[in-house]
């Protein structure tokens, strides 16, 4: 059973903009944070934003200003708004459940991703 799902992912010019989206199970929204994490060849898996079920918030330092993290109540979803993308922001996007605000994984399983690709 799929319990996390990413999406939304593609290929945009620098300064463009997606959205990316992380469905989820019913008990994982409603009991659990879930962050969105990034692993770009040669880097380690970074944390990019995590939101909490209180809707309280974290960004990066490299995000903050252009990246948005929300919950969606009613379809069970989380989203993260990118605007202003740079090449440095390409990535696999994944999403999970977090420790809260720490953006910590709870877990070791990871998906598939989605890939984002930010040409010059």
């Amino acid at each position: 059973q799929v319990q996390l799902a990413e999406s939304g992912g593609g290929l945009v010019q620098a300064g463009g903009s997606l959205r990316l989206s992380c469905a989820t199970s019913i008990s994982i929204f409603s009991e659990n944070a879930i962050g969105w994490y990034r692993q770009a060849p040669g880097k380690v898996r970074e944390l990019v934003a995590v939101v909490t079920t209180g809707d309280s918030t974290k960004y990066s330092e490299s995000v903050k200003g252009r990246f948005t993290i929300s919950r969606d109540n009613a379809k069970n979803t989380v989203y993260l708004e990118m605007n202003s993308l740079k090449p440095e922001d390409s990535a696999v996007y994944y999403c999970n459940t977090a420790i809260g605000r720490t953006g910590i994984p709870r877990g070791n399983s990871w998906g598939q991703g989605t890939q984002v690709t930010v040409s010059s």
